[in-house]
């Protein structure tokens, strides 16, 4: 976990207020004590991080049977999240890390259920903005098919060894 700088925690604690005040007022949410939620540590994903927008973690030796909301390490989200820009996606990434607290440790069909509870509508589809949005931030190397123009952001040159999905045209690697 990196640890948030001042300004930094000052927003993932609004982030925590808000996301909560929100599922307070969610049918889905009504029997649950949603209060633990208050007193997890939060904390953000390293910078360089592209796949995963969040996670939670459970402290080392605790099973998935064994993890409950009083013993969780910490919730880390990705520090670009915390930018203006992101804040409805953040919300929501921040609930789907709730609703593992909560209890729904797989993502199976009911923690779907309770993840897309979520009001903001559209938000979900944010996600895969938000991953191009990190892979073309740290990308060396831009991967360009000559057929189509489809562009590919890649930390690694590809050496004409890989083809374009849509045209099977081999891809040329041009520096960012």
């Amino acid at each position: 976990m990196v640890k948030p700088n001042e300004s930094q925690s000052i927003l993932l604690e609004s982030l925590r207020d808000f996301v909560i005040e929100v599922m307070l007022s969610m049918n889905v949410w009504e029997d649950y004590d949603l209060d633990p939620l208050k007193y997890i540590q939060l904390g953000l994903l390293r910078k360089n991080a592209t796949m995963k927008h969040g996670v939670t973690k459970w402290p080392k030796g605790v099973t998935i049977d064994d993890a409950s909301i009083h013993n969780i390490a910490t919730i880390e989200i990705h520090p670009e999240l915390l930018a203006q820009e992101w804040s409805a996606y953040a919300a929501f990434v921040l609930h789907h890390e709730f609703v593992h607290a909560l209890g729904y440790k797989s993502h199976d069909s009911l923690f779907r259920k309770k993840e897309r509870s979520w009001p903001g509508k559209g938000v979900i589809d944010m996600a895969p903005k938000f991953t191009e949005y990190l892979a073309r931030k740290s990308a060396n190397w831009m991967w360009v098919c000559t057929g189509c123009n489809m562009k590919i952001p890649k930390k690694n040159k590809n050496n004409g060894r890989d083809k374009c999905r849509k045209c099977l045209t081999t891809l040329v690697d041009v520096k960012v």
